[in-house]
């Protein structure tokens, strides 16, 4: 969650630099960007994050019962679509055949949007979703509770949920 947080941030700072302090796009890097330029242009490391994130939400999903994998999942089907949008980038980066014509990487989605402000809302609605699992996980009915093998739930709480013996 810390990591994806920062990488949300970093797409919310690049968002303030167009949108707030008025910068031209191509000098809108975000926090890490102005130290590393290199990192915006990476999309090596943009189809990285992209796959570590998938990897960890398909790693993490078993963890989640009841209402929480459902949210969980949500979070895990729009990355796995993150994760195409990423990987097409990196392919025509890779190979130098732009799609749609374009003269740079493009997404299925840019094609519509600009990118910075569709990496932000990637970024929102994979980590809004986490954010209600975690919410969730941490707060489960009697059901969730029976189903669960996580000791997240742990004093006063779980006396509540758990009848006692």
């Amino acid at each position: 969650m810390a990591i994806v947080l920062a990488h949300w941030a970093e797409h919310i700072a690049q968002a303030y630099q167009i949108w707030v302090l008025g910068w031209p796009r191509p000098k809108a890097r975000g926090v890490l960007g102005e130290f590393f330029p290199w990192l915006v242009s990476s999309e090596w490391m943009h189809y990285g994050y992209a796959l570590i994130m998938l990897v960890g939400l398909f790693l993490l999903r078993p963890g989640f019962v009841g209402r929480g994998r459902v949210w969980w999942t949500v979070a895990l089907a729009i990355q796995f679509w993150h994760h195409i949008e990423h990987l097409l980038l990196l392919l025509q980066a890779q190979t130098g055949h732009f799609l749609w014509g374009k003269a740079v990487p493009t997404s299925v989605l840019q094609l519509v949007y600009p990118r910075v402000e569709l990496h932000l809302f990637y970024n929102s609605i994979v980590f809004i979703p986490m954010v209600i699992a975690v919410y969730l996980h941490l707060r489960p009915n009697r059901v969730e509770l029976d189903q669960t093998a996580c000791s997240c739930v742990s004093g006063p709480r779980r006396a509540l949920l758990v009848p006692a013996q």
